[in-house]
């Protein structure tokens, strides 16, 4: 099977450099119309110019294919719908979004501003809710949509210093969850895509040797499966150094203990059991859980 593009409309945020850059070329190589969005920024958000996402337009027209640049910051709702009005205006249609732009502002949680908390979560997860929310209906209305949100292993499982950055990462998963199910009935897949890369966002974090195999272009190929027609929906796949894994979160089997005076001490006497890994299921849904817990205490009466 050929991952390809042909036809296909797609928008990708922060697309500037970095990992942006890379997935907006790839898109159009394999035939895709890209909107390269790029506030122009630092990598903390400050500052703004859409020449880094017109130097990749340019890249890619070079190249033979078709794009447009849009220098929208994501946290502003009424620049999104114009981007999206704008590619519209061009193309007719928007198949796919690649929810790409971000910032960090890493600190301690002892340390950190409130301010900097505030403004890591409107980029990632407020970003990403305005561009979701600007293509949602148009998607709904085409019968057809790919979104991809990037998520990171920092939210997954933590990074010291990232409490921010983590936190607006974990909750993008769970925007996908959600969209994920109220999608499917119009052919709408939304995925997470949990990149590993040298980017300019982590050239201080690692070694030359380790940087050189971190290349942005070997993350690429997961957001092509994830945006591509054929796409899985509602996956976590990480990727980095050319290795691809995916993340799931998982309901372990639990036991029911009632409810009793002594409740709390048989909890923290068994909680090895509550935790135990054995038979895990991962849920498709949030109901899975209160239908296990019901279950488990129907049994128990019985």
């Amino acid at each position: 099977m050929s991952i390809d593009f042909k036809g296909r409309v797609a928008i990708v945020t922060g697309a500037g450099g970095g990992l942006g850059r890379q997935h907006a070329l790839a898109l159009a190589a394999r035939g895709a119309k890209v909107l390269v969005n790029d506030l122009g920024g630092a990598v903390d958000g400050q500052g703004g110019s859409v020449t880094a996402a017109q130097q990749v337009v340019d890249e890619i027209r070079a190249a033979g294919g078709e794009a447009i640049a849009n220098g929208a910051s994501v946290t502003d709702f009424a620049a999104v719908q114009a981007m999206v009005q704008q590619a519209v205006d061009a193309w007719g249609r928007v198949d796919v979004l690649v929810n790409n732009a971000g910032i960090l502002r890493d600190k301690s949680f002892a340390k950190m501003e409130l301010a900097d908390f505030k403004l890591v979560v409107d980029v990632h997860l407020m970003g990403a809710v305005n561009c979701t929310k600007a293509v949602w209906a148009l998607m709904n209305e085409q019968k057809y949509g790919r979104i991809v949100m990037t998520t990171s292993s920092s939210g997954l499982y933590g990074n010291f210093g990232q409490s921010n950055y983590g936190a607006a990462k974990l909750a993008l998963v769970g925007l996908m969850q959600t969209l994920s199910l109220e999608g499917a009935k119009n052919n709408i897949h939304v995925n997470c895509l949990a990149p590993t890369a040298a980017t300019r966002m982590t050239e201080g974090l690692m070694p030359a040797e380790v940087l050189a195999a971190l290349k942005p272009e070997a993350v690429v190929p997961a957001m092509l499966v994830l945006a591509h027609e054929s796409a899985p929906t509602r996956t976590i796949l990480c990727a980095g150094a050319g290795t691809f894994e995916a993340a799931h979160i998982t309901l372990t089997q639990g036991v029911h203990l009632g409810l009793a005076a002594d409740t709390p001490e048989q909890l923290a006497a068994r909680l090895a059991q509550v935790t135990d890994r054995n038979g895990e299921q991962v849920p498709q849904s949030g109901a899975a859980q209160g239908t296990n817990e019901v279950t488990q205490a129907m049994a128990a009466r019985g």
